[in-house]
């Protein structure tokens, strides 16, 4: 087949003298026509500034951007651009965004042609029914339709798509990645995909290439993917070359990551001082009633846990008889689609939200409010920017151990961010750091508080997935020196395993409850490289995937059926051996 964009030796630079910041050095591509291509990146590796080279939005400082072997010098009709922002007219509609786009290209088509053509690209992205709302009216995805729908109605010849996925919840990002991999197919269009998504880059590409870490990123090595069309992920997740291939790359992708991350180390021995407690109150009757084995069998408990909100249209009870029993030490996550009341659950544990009725009994003692017993992180990490990374944290240390000295303090920050890999970036302003080396501000802010109970919110859900899994194997060693009792609110499969000795799987909202419980027996110490490796890692996956495909569009699947989904994972774990 032909080269339709090819990359030479492109490099490009922002900021002049000290402020000079390489960003992309001596990338050489060639895309045939007709081909799939995705690119995976970390962030501030440059993936952006990659696009807008080939959309001819910037120019290279060296190398050259060609179509068709002429060198680009501007955007162009033949090169269509999805960027993850929308970029919406907020006064037009569905139908106006889109024709904006046909209009200024395809000028010369009469009006009954341009409707038309309009018509064929918001029927094929699924949005024929909202054709007169307006962005405001739209959910993030179908806002996201709608820009796709605006790129494909040019009829470019190459569609150039930049993470525009990324901004999406799980069930969302799956839908459209199935709707792009049909339109790939319907299209024949040669398309560019930037992702930080190893299985969406897999599932859709022809071709996987990842950007080295930045400065002065460059392409890594090009894996093709020999898996026919069309795919389906459920199936990708019991075939072998999936395996393999989604091993290798995830290895390469890591293994680039580590080379940047060189933290400064001491040795800190932390002081024998405890953190202060709390006034116990009474747990409810029925608990102590109830209350048999040891306590460390019920370490935290919740019994008959409900939530229940007023509405104008009446009481909406969003969570239903949560129960579950945590031993000390372990590792739960919560996982669930969309609105089944997973982080209102976290929230009334964290004594951030009233129970409407049932209790919360953690280590003897009833949860009634907020406490220092109980450390959160969210999936924004609330640091004080102008503070430094060792005075946010010092905030908590201040108020948790009052009577430690002051040398005593400071060793338990300095440990804590030293573990999360902050040791040379400790005196640094919260402003001036990264989204992950804040969420690291937070995970030590909240280790170094020696709670009972450790809750985290989605905490790495607004991180790229390289960044996330870099941050996923800092908790996990951080709780292995502490073995903090922890629940993990999450959208994520892998994430779920990596963390938990138990996978909570919750039923829909409203009136949520535990739909299924899956205990997690893979040794720990637990890191990425190890799971990929481990012959039974694919088999929980696959009960993950077919849970949450169970529960898919508000479907309230019947015992029967839960009960064939935990069998196949034994199944499959017999035909393994």
């Amino acid at each position: 087949m032909s080269i339709i964009l090819e990359l030479s030796d492109v490099a490009k630079h922002y900021g002049e003298g000290a402020k000079r910041n390489g960003v992309l050095d001596g990338l050489n591509l060639k895309v045939e026509d007709g081909e799939f291509v995705a690119i995976l990146g970390f962030s501030g590796a440059g993936k952006t500034t990659l696009i807008s080279l080939m959309a001819g939005l910037i120019e290279p400082d060296r190398g050259g951007v060609l179509f068709k072997g002429k060198e680009i010098d501007g955007p162009g009709p033949e090169r269509g651009v999805v960027f993850q922002s929308y970029s919406l007219m907020p006064w037009l509609t569905v139908a106006g965004n889109v024709d904006l786009a046909v209009d200024a290209v395809h000028a010369k088509m009469n009006k009954a042609e341009r409707v038309a053509l309009r018509e064929r690209y918001v029927e094929m992205v699924g949005l024929s029914h909202a054709a007169d709302r307006r962005p405001a009216e739209l959910s993030g995805g179908m806002r996201q339709r709608v820009a796709v729908a605006r790129a494909l109605a040019m009829q470019p010849e190459v569609l150039l798509l930049d993470e525009p996925l990324s901004a999406l919840d799980a069930l969302t990002r799956s839908k459209l990645q199935d709707e792009f991999a049909e339109i790939s197919q319907a299209e024949k269009k040669t398309i560019v995909l930037i992702t930080n998504d190893v299985d969406e880059a897999i599932l859709l590409a022809d071709r996987v290439i990842p950007l080295t870490p930045g400065p002065d990123a460059t392409l890594g090595p090009s894996f093709a993917v020999d898996i026919e069309r069309p795919r389906d992920r459920g199936e990708l997740n019991g075939d072998d070359r999936f395996i393999a291939l989604r091993r290798e790359i995830t290895e390469y992708l890591m293994d680039a990551g580590a080379e940047r991350n060189i933290a400064v180390e001491r040795e800190i021995r932390l002081p024998n001082v405890v953190p202060i407690s709390i006034g116990k109150s009474h747990p409810p009757r029925a608990y102590t009633d109830a209350a048999a084995g040891p306590a460390s069998e019920r370490y935290l408990e919740f019994a008959e846990v409900k939530k229940v909100y007023p509405t104008p249209k009446g009481p909406l009870t969003v969570v239903d008889g949560f129960d579950l029993k945590m031993k000390k030490g372990e590792f739960v996550t919560l996982i669930g689609h969309s609105g089944c009341g997973k982080s209102t659950v976290l929230s009334m544990v964290a004594g951030l939200n009233e129970i409407s009725s049932g209790g919360i009994i953690l280590d003897g003692t009833e949860v009634v409010g907020a406490g220092p017993d109980r450390a959160v992180v969210f999936q924004a990490p609330s640091l004080m920017p102008w503070l430094t990374a060792r005075e946010n944290v010092a905030l908590g240390v201040d108020r948790v151990y009052p009577q430690a000295s002051a040398a005593e303090r400071r060793d338990i920050i300095e440990y804590y961010l030293t573990r999360v890999g902050l040791g040379d970036a400790m005196d640094r302003s919260a402003g001036d750091l990264s989204n992950g080396m804040k969420q690291r501000v937070g995970i030590a802010r909240a280790f170094a508080l020696s709670p009972k109970l450790l809750l985290l919110d989605e905490p790495f859900g607004m991180l790229d997935s390289i960044t996330r899994w870099e941050l996923q194997d800092v908790l996990m060693d951080v709780w292995t020196k502490t073995q903090v009792t922890a629940i993990c609110v999450t959208h994520d499969v892998d994430e779920a395993i990596l963390l938990a000795d138990r996978v909570v799987m919750m039923s829909n909202g409203p009136n949520a409850k535990i739909g299924n419980i899956m205990d997690v027996d893979l040794p720990r110490p637990r890191s990425r490289k190890a799971l990929l490796a481990h012959k039974d890692y694919y088999a929980y996956r696959e009960e993950l995937f077919d849970f949450l495909e169970a529960y898919e569009g508000g479907a309230n699947p019947d015992a029967e059926t839960l009960d064939r989904i935990r069998s196949k994972r034994a199944q499959r774990a017999i035909a393994a051996e």
